[in-house]
C-alpha cells in the first residue's frame, strides 16, 4: 500500500514520523518483492549534485526509470549553486519544469534553502548534517536481517558525521537502542542527540555515547562504521587518522558483538582506516544489501512524495 507522508520534503530524518518510517520501510519491502513500474510515469526528478555520487545517483535514476520516471542530473558546472545564481531561483524555476529536486549539497542550509524557495518535493540527497535516504536504507536492511520485533541495539564506531546523524534519529524512532564510540571532538552533535532522546521518550529507545568502542560493540546486534574523512574533509585527513587509530572495526572488535551481529558500511570504504582490507567480504557483512537497499527505501520515498 502506497505511503501518505504529511511532509511536503525530506531534509531530515525528523521530518518523519515514526509510523510513516516503519509504513515506508514496509513498502519498500514489498515493492522489492514485487518491484513498481507505473507509479511515477510523467515524472521528473531533477538530480541537483555539488557532490559526485555512485550509490547515490544510480539508485535514484533507477529509481525513477523502473517506477516510469526520468531523472535531469545537474551537477555544480552546470547549476553553479549559490555562486552562478541564488539558490532561491534555482529552486524556483527548477519547480516550473519538474516535480521534485534531489540536492545533494555541502551546507545544510543550501538544502533548507531549496525546500523553502520550491513549491515541489525537495530531498536531501546529502548534507553536511543529514543523509536521511542512507538512514532509509540503512533500516531496511537491518529489519531484513534482524527480526524487528526484537529491541534491536545498533552500535556505531567512529565519527558522528550525517550518516550517524540520520541512523541515530531514524534507530530510535523505530524503538532501537542506538549507540556510538568517537574520540574526543568527533562525537555525536549536541542538537542530534537532544532530538535523539526526545524521540527515544515516545518510542522507548536509547542513545549511548562513549569513546571506548569495545563497550559500545559489546553485545550488539549491529555493528556500523564509515570513513574517518568524509568528502570536503581531506586537508584533515592526517589529523583524522591520528584521532581515530584504534576506531578500527576489525575482526578482533567485532569479536565482541553477538555472534549473529551483522556488519554495515555505507561505503565508500576507505580500506586500511575503518576497515582492513577485504573486510567488505566478511562472513558477517551485508553493505552489499544494504547498497542494493538504496534503490527500494528510494522507490518508497519517491512514491510517497512524487506519486500521483
Amino acid at each position: 500500500m502506497k505511503v501518505n507522508l504529511q511532509t511536503r520534503n525530506l531534509l531530515s530524518m525528523n521530518d518523519l514520523t515514526p509510523q510513516e518510517i516503519r509504513a515506508l520501510l514496509e513498502r519498500a519491502l514489498d515493492m522489492k518483492r514485487t518491484p513498481q513500474g507505473t507509479s511515477l510515469q510523467g515524472q521528473t526528478l531533477a538530480l541537483l549534485f555539488e557532490k559526485p555520487s555512485l550509490r547515490t545517483r544510480v539508485s535514484f535514476e533507477v529509481a525513477m526509470y523502473q517506477m516510469g520516471g526520468q531523472t535531469v542530473y545537474l551537477g555544480q558546472t552546470e547549476v553553479g549553486l549559490g555562486t552562478r545564481e541564488p539558490v532561491s531561483d534555482i529552486g524556483r524555476v527548477l519547480s516550473r519544469w519538474v516535480d521534485g529536486i534531489a540536492c545533494r549539497t555541502f551546507s545544510h542550509r543550501t538544502a533548507e534553502e531549496m525546500a523553502h524557495s520550491a513549491t515541489i518535493p525537495v530531498i536531501n540527497a546529502l548534507s553536511h548534517s543529514e543523509h536521511p535516504c542512507q538512514a532509509l536504507a540503512d533500516l531496511l536492511t537491518i529489519i531484513e536481517f534482524k527480526d524487528r520485533r526484537d529491541r534491536l541495539h545498533i552500535s556505531f564506531v567512529g565519527d558522528g558525521n550525517n550518516v550517524a546523524s540520520s541512523l541515530a534519529l531514524g534507530a530510535v524512532a523505530m524503538g532501537f537502542t542506538f549507540r556510538i564510540a568517537s574520540p574526543e571532538g568527533y562525537q555525536l552533535p549536541e542538537n542530534v542527540v537532544s532530538q535523539v532522546q526526545t524521540i527515544a521518550k515516545t518510542t522507548g529507545g536509547e542513545i549511548h555515547l562513549s569513546q571506548d568502542p569495545v563497550e559500545i560493540v559489546r553485545n550488539t546486534d549491529v555493528v556500523y562504521t564509515d570513513v574517518w574523512a568524509s568528502m570536503g574533509q581531506e586537508s584533515d585527513s592526517e589529523i583524522r587518522q591520528q584521532a581515530f587509530a584504534g576506531y578500527q572495526l576489525n575482526e578482533e572488535l567485532l569479536a565482541h558483538a553477538k555472534s549473529d551481529a551483522i556488519f554495515m558500511h555505507d561505503m565508500p570504504i576507505h580500506y586500511g582506516q575503518e576497515v582492513p582490507l577485504g573486510f567488505s567480504e566478511h562472513r558477517q557483512s551485508v553493505i552489499y544489501d544494504q547498497a542494493e537497499n538504496r534503490l527500494h527505501s528510494l522507490k518508497a520515498l519517491l512514491e510517497a512524495l512524487l506519486g500521483s
